[in-house]
């Protein structure tokens, strides 16, 4: 495990020194691509999914927080924060590279992080990570922005999680995938700064995974119904 940390850990450095120093001054801003209640399921969730940056155009420095609690347990779900350093590596990708920290109902987990964020010549959203740590895992996130007026947006999403290794204490087994899939629907009500949005959420675990949830008295999927908003500031 240490190996794999310093590897995550000297990308951090690497970026920076492979970036020319900035003429342009910094900025920062906020982008809450998720604030919402979702209905269904054994619960209702709250979950959360934003972005805080501070930086320009050559770096950035990127907090990132995701979430879900569950109102009738009152216990998060999952809980992730995440600490990056961002570049452009091309025109339309960023490479990323950090630290993220779990701290949900179960055991709390440390991961370093290397990463691809961007778009595709088709407009779609990519966002796919590398998780460096006693349990490794991969993400690969994909998201579109389909415009039905100037004002009204829908926006499918997919999201799958794959562990390399076992983690039992957490119902994880190797390779036995987390898939999340969504649509929602928004209306921007102040330009973008403000949408809120209807939409549907479903997700669902597979393989080994599974077994474990089903055997702990869960079951492996949820459908949502939700309602929230899209914030940028």
């Amino acid at each position: 495990m240490r190996r794999l940390f310093l590897v995550a850990g000297l990308l951090c450095p690497a970026l920076l020194l492979a970036v020319p120093a900035a003429a342009e001054s910094n900025v920062w801003g906020i982008q809450a691509e998720q604030l919402e209640y979702r209905f269904g399921g054994d619960t209702d969730v709250a979950a959360w999914d934003l972005d805080a940056f501070y930086g320009n155009d050559e770096v950035r420095f990127v907090y990132r927080s995701e979430g879900e609690y569950a109102l009738e347990e009152e216990a998060f779900e999952t809980l992730e924060n995440q600490f990056r350093l961002s570049t452009p590596i091309s025109d339309f990708f960023d490479g990323v590279a950090g630290v993220r920290f779990d701290t949900a109902s179960g055991p709390d987990r440390v991961h370093g992080v290397i990463g691809l964020h961007g778009l595709t010549r088709q407009w779609f959203e990519i966002d796919a990570d590398l998780f460096v740590s006693d349990h490794p895992s991969v993400r690969f996130e994909v998201e579109y922005e389909g415009l039905i007026t100037n004002r009204i947006i829908v926006v499918p999403s997919i999201e799958l999680d794959v562990p390399l290794t076992d983690d039992t204490a957490l119902n994880r087994v190797a390779f036995g995938p987390r898939l999340e899939i969504g649509a929602r629907v928004s209306y921007d009500l102040v330009d973008r700064l403000l949408s809120p949005y209807v939409g549907f959420h479903y997700e669902r675990t597979f393989g080994g995974s599974a077994d474990l949830v089903r055997a702990g008295g869960e079951d492996a999927s949820a459908a949502f119904l939700v309602v929230g908003a899209r914030m940028i500031f």
